[in-house]
């Protein structure tokens, strides 16, 4: 089983990407959203849960994940793992069982943040696009996606999610075998990396650029 990682700032393109790769890699491909493995707070009032920095990497339950990438590399079912980001809970689906892919993509703020995660990846990409960008970007989803307002999406960005991206996440790039520049909408690049992966990585080695 191939294990691709993408990480990057929030509203970098991650998503984009995988969903685009998922339709080209040969075999079939499972998303897995670093998201869907929040810590679950569902045991604090809402008011609390929306004070938790979600942009840190503790927040996540990084030794799940890490099980789960075990079991399917075994050729073991796992179960969905989902997030409620409107009330801020883990929101699994326990009934729906994951069969072991050809490929398992894992997409992320912090997907290389463990290294024992890192070293189950076959190919790691880093999404490079302007803070700015990705923001505007940020917006948007938070508002239709994830029922958001503006305020509380200013709060955030300032409080956590910029402090984050700077102390921790830029530095993800040193961990690259690829880093991606303008997003995850640009066919052509989405086609060169898909060619790239199902043939093996291609020939040479170090961190490149697309």
């Amino acid at each position: 089983m191939l294990v691709i990682g993408i990480c990057g700032a929030s509203g970098s393109g991650k998503s984009t990407l995988a969903k685009a790769l998922s339709l080209k890699l040969r075999g079939t491909t499972l998303l897995l959203n670093q998201d869907a493995y929040y810590r679950d707070h569902a045991y604090l009032p809402f008011e609390e849960r929306v004070k938790i920095n979600y942009d840190e990497p503790d927040v996540f339950e990084h030794d799940e994940l890490l099980y789960d990438i075990h079991c399917l590399k075994q050729g073991k079912s796992i179960t969905r793992k989902a997030y409620d980001y409107a009330h801020h809970c883990r929101a699994d689906l326990p009934d729906e069982m994951i069969a072991p892919p050809d490929t398992v993509i894992i997409e992320g703020i912090h997907a290389f943040h463990d290294p024992r995660l890192r070293e189950l990846m076959d190919f790691k990409l880093y999404m490079s696009v302007d803070p700015d960008i990705c923001l505007l970007r940020r917006i948007k989803r938070d508002i239709v996606e994830r029922g958001r307002d503006i305020l509380g999406i200013e709060t955030q960005y300032l409080a956590t999610v910029k402090p984050m991206y700077e102390k921790y996440i830029r530095a993800y790039v040193n961990y690259a075998d690829i880093i991606v520049a303008g997003g995850g909408k640009n066919a052509k690049i989405n086609d060169m990396l898909a060619t790239y992966i199902n043939t093996g990585f291609g020939a040479s080695e170090g961190t490149a650029s697309v």
